[in-house]
């Protein structure tokens, strides 16, 4: 199986890699670059990736979250009516001129789903996906730590009242906890702007890392609720 097995290592670190993560994925055979920005997960490194997504998914199903898929092809005027018609957007026209945006984040999209929501009996809801996510972003580097497409997963939670989103807000925070604490990383909660995602609150959790650009903590992974 392993003659068979699709692994090109390296022996030599890459030379434009300058963070551990990136010169260890690569010559591993994990991962490889397509583009400025963009890079493919090789066989080994999807299974790393699905086995990290199965942690998170159990543990958002285990807070009452449903899982699905929104497209990453999303008319423009969703964007515009909220909007955030932000220049890190990647914009497109079709053949017939019908434009579009790839985002960076799904709220225009669920928001357009949750309309369905017919009664205030049905909510709480907690909505969840794992997407590919487009950025437009001017200094792509790092390797899967800054790049123009990514996969995140985002989550959504549609509340009665103040009450009820505190709730719920305190369930995605300590699902982040198991997760992180499942996968073995390091990693520091800490209070946060929300930036151009808007909202009231914030938390940011950090795993300590040799390459980012906090100053008190580089970021290695980062997951946020909002």
């Amino acid at each position: 199986r392993q003659s068979q097995l699709f692994l090109p290592t390296l022996r030599e670190d890459p030379a434009d890699a300058e963070a551990v993560s990136h010169k260890l994925l690569v010559r591993a055979g994990l991962i490889r670059q397509v583009g400025a920005g963009l890079w493919t997960y090789l066989p080994a490194g999807w299974r790393v990736h699905e086995r990290v997504a199965q942690v998170i998914r159990e543990e958002m199903d285990a807070i009452g979250g449903q899982e699905m898929l929104m497209p990453v092809l999303t008319p423009a005027e969703l964007w515009e009516t909220t909007g955030r018609d932000y220049p890190e957007i990647f914009r497109l026209e079709d053949r017939a001129g019908r434009r579009y945006v790839l985002p960076m984040t799904h709220e225009e999209t669920v928001t357009f789903h949750a309309r369905e929501i017919q009664s205030y009996r049905q909510l709480p809801q907690i909505l969840y996906h794992f997407s590919i996510k487009e950025r437009d972003e001017p200094r792509s580097r790092g390797g899967l730590l800054r790049m123009r497409e990514f996969i995140m997963k985002d989550a959504y939670s549609f509340d009665r009242n103040d009450e009820e989103f505190a709730r719920s807000f305190e369930l995605h925070r300590q699902a982040y906890h198991r997760m992180l604490e499942r996968v073995g990383l390091e990693f520091y909660e800490v209070e946060a702007e929300s930036g151009m995602m808007g909202g009231q609150q914030s938390q940011d959790f950090l795993c300590p890392a040799g390459s980012g650009e906090n100053t008190r903590l580089a970021i290695g992974t980062w997951l946020g609720c909002s």
